[in-house]
């Protein structure tokens, strides 16, 4: 079957999105079903792998998006990157890890793990959008449990969560409990 319309149809609609577009999304706007997305998306990917194109089709949190490779955005972040990537202080960064790896986690497990407040770095990170409130615990007074953002994964350009880097056991001990 020959896609090529409909292939760079999907593939005008993604270079005119700025967020990653879910397929049953893409499917809507531009009027194909849901596999034929499927399939140009495939050709998309195939396309934009071969390396005389600076960008990639990538995917995040089960929507698509059209992002310079990795290698090049190293060396164009600092040009056209947002405000919201500006470096995180290493209490920031160790905030954010502790809830990426232990989510959905409280303001309390967090001070737990870290041994200090966590007050400023939890309303820092939020007002980044790299994470957000996500319920509440079933403890007496009900604390807001937290977990990262679809921003999170874009920034950090994670498909889920699932794809964080594995941690050794010695380093797990540092995102536990403790007592």
């Amino acid at each position: 079957m020959d896609l090529n319309n409909e292939t760079a149809l999907i593939d005008a609609i993604l270079f005119l999105e700025a967020e990653p577009v879910e397929s049953k999304t893409l499917s809507r706007i531009s009027g194909l079903s849901v596999d034929v997305v499927l399939a140009c998306l495939d050709r998309i990917k195939e396309k934009y792998d071969q390396e005389d194109h600076g960008v990639e089709l990538i995917e995040i949190s089960e929507g698509f998006l059209l992002s310079p490779k990795k290698e090049l955005w190293e060396k164009l972040k600092w040009r056209y990157g947002k405000r919201k990537e500006a470096r995180l202080s290493r209490a920031a960064l160790e905030t954010l890890s502790i809830i990426a790896y232990s989510q959905p986690i409280t303001k309390s497990e967090i001070e737990n793990i870290r041994g200090v407040s966590a007050d400023g770095m939890i309303r820092l990170l939020l007002e980044k959008n790299f994470i957000k409130e996500v319920g509440r615990k079933d403890v007496p007074g009900k604390p807001v449990q937290y977990g990262t953002t679809k921003d999170f994964l874009k920034i950090f350009r994670l498909r889920s969560i699932a794809d964080l880097p594995k941690l050794e056991d010695i380093e797990k001990e540092r995102f536990e409990l403790n007592g």
